[in-house]
């Protein structure tokens, strides 16, 4: 995979991130993941299309997903419910958007298709033989990983 192609999510991610909840941020050792499958309880998966053709899924716990959209929305959320499934995936679509912005500048146009989530570990994700390539992310909030299983589209 390209190093174009995941630049731009890791340096979305950390701005996104460091803006919407003041995450402090470490990132961890990137990773290839060649089962398709999910490994958090909660994934945030977002199509994309174009010049670049694949899909990016952001995964973590309930409780994560929990804390971060709290603090985005100033109140307490201690249960994944439905405000809580919005706004994370809001939080990927934001991410995944400004990380599009990156692919442009790169030369590679694009368009995302809206989040999609998935409930639960070892859900069973096509990703047409791409690999994911693994980005793993320490907030106080919990982990995230960040799966970017993209390549140039098929002309």
């Amino acid at each position: 995979m390209k190093t174009e192609f995941v630049t731009p999510f890791m340096v979305a991610a950390t701005d996104v991130l460091k803006t919407e909840v003041q995450a402090e941020i470490t990132r961890g050792e990137l990773t290839v993941r060649k089962v398709a499958t999910t490994a958090q309880e909660v994934t945030i998966m977002v199509g994309v299309t174009g010049d670049v053709a694949g899909a990016v899924f952001y995964g973590m716990a309930n409780k994560t997903a929990c804390q971060i959209v709290s603090v985005m929305l100033g109140q307490r959320l201690p249960v994944f419910d439905e405000i809580v499934e919005s706004g994370i995936a809001e939080l990927g679509n934001v991410i995944t958007g400004r990380a599009s912005m990156g692919l442009e500048k790169a030369g590679y146009s694009c368009r995302l298709t809206p989040p999609t989530i998935i409930s639960g570990q070892g859900v069973i994700i096509s990703t047409l033989e791409i690999n994911q390539l693994v980005i793993p992310i320490k907030t106080q909030y919990g982990d995230i990983e960040i799966g970017v299983a993209l390549r140039e589209a098929q002309s």
